[in-house]
């Protein structure tokens, strides 16, 4: 394909919106990339969506057997909400960027990797057996899709997920696992005039654990603990009986994993009069690099080398992705293999165009020859 054709391909799949809980435009992408599909000599598979969140999608090619498959991970939903193609972030190319909502974040990749697979199947080249799983929850912690992942990532002899690439088009081999709380406190209220000694601040309370719960962070051993969102109280003249906050953790070890989840869970009221509730535990365990994962990676820097490619690998990042779940498995895991670009998230989202027939053809390489 042409650099033109590329952005073209592309740029028809960022123009269906996908946002995560808007379960017919996910859908609406996963039929896109359906009817893409067809007449390619690729089997697929659609297994419907539940809690009120999209379909996911399997393609399959090659020999006709799973296991030892090379396994490809992309998510199709989206943060951006519907409409901010039209208002926010319109899609457009300036120079070699190339922007719209979820380009970056994966599209791009996923296009890519798509486009490959595509080839690959036509082609018959390769010995092992392909699958490709779309998903479309990665963006609140694949909820529904968790379970397709390990399922297909157990059977997989190496996987390979298309987030983003980092700085330079380096390669990811490794990022902390996650841990999500909910904290609820419940105080008694009180007018706060009148009857101030009457009252039990939940606000107050809920201010000793957010202190408590932040003073955990460890920078010396990968460990980052953070309250991200807060609410509670009714009006300013009540002693508030309720508060509310989430935690967001990151570690690099499962075993500090199963510490910090265990000290978050243990969190006991500072005043006895107030019941402090904490539910949630790891969303996504630690994605280690192990000796699998390097020798996978040393495999990919040779043949983006026989590409002219200089293939780096990115430090440990603190962001999970579904790659967490494979890798946990002890599934070699190459994460990273995306688009080049920045913004993720944002309204300057964007991809680089330069990066398309390069990434492309070391996708093509990646599930072919691995």
């Amino acid at each position: 394909m042409t650099e033109e054709e590329l952005v073209a391909g592309l740029s028809a799949w960022v123009e269906v919106e996908s946002p995560t809980h808007d379960a017919a435009r996910v859908n609406a992408m996963m039929d896109l990339v359906a009817r893409e599909a067809e007449g390619a000599g690729v089997a697929t598979e659609r297994i419907a969506g539940r809690d009120g969140l999209g379909d996911n999608l399997v393609l399959r090619a090659g020999p006709a057997r799973e296991d030892g498959a090379v396994l490809v991970l992309s998510h199709l939903d989206t943060v951006h909400p519907a409409g901010t193609i039209e208002r926010d972030l319109v899609l457009r190319r300036e120079g070699d960027r190339l922007y719209g909502p979820g380009i970056y974040d994966m599209k791009g990749g996923a296009y890519l990797a798509f486009r490959a697979f595509l080839d690959a199947a036509r082609s018959g080249a390769g010995t092992r057996p392909l699958a490709f799983l779309f998903t479309p929850d990665e963006e609140i912690g694949s909820p529904t899709s968790r379970d397709l992942i390990e399922a297909h990532g157990r059977r997989a002899g190496a996987v390979l997920v298309t987030e983003p690439a980092r700085e330079g088009g380096r390669c990811v081999t490794a990022r902390k696992g996650v841990g999500r709380f909910d904290v609820e406190i419940e105080g008694r209220a009180s007018h706060s005039g009148t009857r101030h000694e009457d009252g039990r601040s939940a606000i107050r309370e809920a201010a000793h654990q957010i202190l408590a719960i932040e003073g955990m962070t460890d920078y010396a051993r990968g460990v980052t603990t953070s309250v991200g969102m807060i609410s509670g109280g009714t009006a300013a003249n009540v002693v508030p009986q309720h508060c509310r906050f989430s935690v967001d953790l990151r570690v690099v070890t499962s075993e500090d994993g199963e510490d910090y989840v265990a000290r978050i869970l243990g969190l006991r009221p500072v005043d006895r009069d107030v019941a402090v509730r904490v539910t949630g535990g790891m969303n996504r365990p630690p994605y280690e690099r192990s000796e699998a994962i390097a020798a996978l990676f040393g495999k990919a820097r040779s043949l983006a080398a026989e590409l002219g490619l200089d293939l780096g690998e990115a430090p440990r990042t603190g962001g999970g992705s579904d790659g967490n779940f494979t890798a946990a498995l002890g599934t070699p895991t190459l994460d990273g293999l995306g688009v080049e670009g920045d913004g993720a998230h944002t309204l300057h989202e964007h991809a680089l165009v330069s990066c398309l027939l390069p990434r492309l053809a070391l996708m093509e390489r990646l599930l072919t020859r691995l």
